[in-house]
């Protein structure tokens, strides 16, 4: 089975053994960080440094300055890799060491957009701005995203792509110092408080035959009970319409379903308009389709009909690589079980090869494995044994 790991650019430039340390763990591709949200990642094996703080969304290539030329959304570059182009300087030592290499963009998640440009985040029923999620619904974020797609996916030596965040990003945010934590909410209420009220999606709600006040009024009216505390957390889409009602959450999800596979029909036609015609585009997705975040939630028939195929979020127990890949099985293309190999982000390295073969038998044909640079050495090692168990 075909299995890339993921890796950031900082984790190459100015180390000259990691690339062949990264073959050696028995990967035949590397999904590389052209385009990537903030973060503060270690560098464990690095010979120069051990934290990288990428202090903002940003490119980590040049981007051409004349697609971007008088735009008001525009990527921003990074100051934190020492060097020109950092994708491509460890996009050309990865392929020295024989290995594949795909472009790994991030798109709707980015804070500095959203605290220069607040107009554009998505608002909550409340009024809340989320700044690292653009709106989708607004033209000219898509207009933004669309381009930043197809330059940031498309880079030299880049056998295809793999799109993150390329739909809604809503009130869940792995974010520095977070206080969110004192009332617990399922994926029901995280659902309602994803839910966008900016003009456009405003606009978006009448035309599906929804007064936006009253549905505003109405999302606050089933967060209700969640803030009080009263019964447990609401869990699945069915959670969804008991606190909303079930024909309220069914026209809320037309309307950003309908957005949602507008961004992604368009990205994926940019992409393929600038790419070479065996490119492969992949997107990081969900099959449950009100889901919002890193994994969109999609609709499986439509996304691989667009796409190449979907890295699917596999990590964890059986039941959650079942629920993940069971509605893409025998449908074809591309389905990548994504499993974080890291132990202290929640991996399980040591049941690779037992987890790696359950998804294969729930119809997974690639592997994604995360993430090589951020993994410890036994890590690696147990990774590295599990790979070459898996390949006899």
């Amino acid at each position: 089975m075909k299995t890339s790991a993921f890796l950031y650019p900082w984790d190459i430039v100015g180390d000259p053994d990691a690339a062949a340390r990264v073959a050696d763990l028995g990967v035949q591709q590397v999904t590389l960080a052209a385009a990537y949200h903030s973060t503060r990642a270690l560098t464990p094996r690095h010979p120069a440094r051990r934290i990288v703080t990428a202090e903002h969304a940003a490119v980590l290539y040049p981007p051409d300055a004349g697609r971007w030329a008088g735009r008001e959304l525009r990527p921003y570059g990074q100051s934190w890799v020492e060097s020109d182009d950092a994708y491509a300087e460890a996009a050309e030592a990865l392929a020295g060491a024989g290995l594949d290499v795909h472009s790994w963009v991030v798109l709707a998640h980015n804070s500095r957009l959203g605290a220069e440009h607040p107009d554009t985040s998505v608002v909550n029923s409340y009024g809340d701005r989320y700044p690292w999620a653009p709106c989708i619904a607004q033209p000219a974020v898509r207009a933004y995203l669309v381009d930043l797609a197809a330059e940031a996916a498309v880079r030299g030596g880049a056998g295809g792509t793999e799109l993150e965040s390329c739909g809604w990003y809503g009130f869940a945010h792995l974010h520095a110092h977070d206080k969110i934590a004192g009332v617990g909410l399922g994926d029901a209420a995280q659902y309602l408080m994803s839910l966008c009220f900016c003009p456009d999606c405003r606009a978006g709600y009448g035309g599906q035959g929804l007064d936006a006040e009253e549905l505003s009024l109405a999302v606050r009216g089933a967060l209700e009970p969640v803030w009080s505390g009263s019964g447990a957390p609401e869990a699945g889409w069915d959670g969804v319409g008991k606190l909303l009602g079930a024909d309220l959450a069914a026209t809320t999800l037309r309307w950003r379903t309908e957005v949602a596979r507008g961004l992604q029909e368009s990205v994926v036609a940019a992409v393929r308009a600038a790419a070479s015609p065996d490119f492969q585009v992949l997107l990081h997705a969900d099959p449950a389709p009100y889901r919002s975040g890193a994994n969109v939630g999609v609709d499986p028939a439509h996304i691989l009909s667009v796409a190449d195929g979907v890295v699917l979020p596999c990590t964890g127990g059986d039941a959650a690589r079942e629920a993940v890949l069971g509605p893409f099985a025998g449908r074809g293309g591309v389905v990548a079980a994504n499993l974080t190999v890291v132990r202290g982000m929640g991996g399980s390295p040591g049941t690779l090869e037992r987890d790696a073969a359950h998804a294969a038998s729930l119809g997974a044909n690639q592997l994604r494995l995360y993430h090589a640079g951020l993994a410890s050495g036994p890590d690696l090692e147990a990774v590295a044994e599990a790979l070459s168990r898996l390949g006899r």
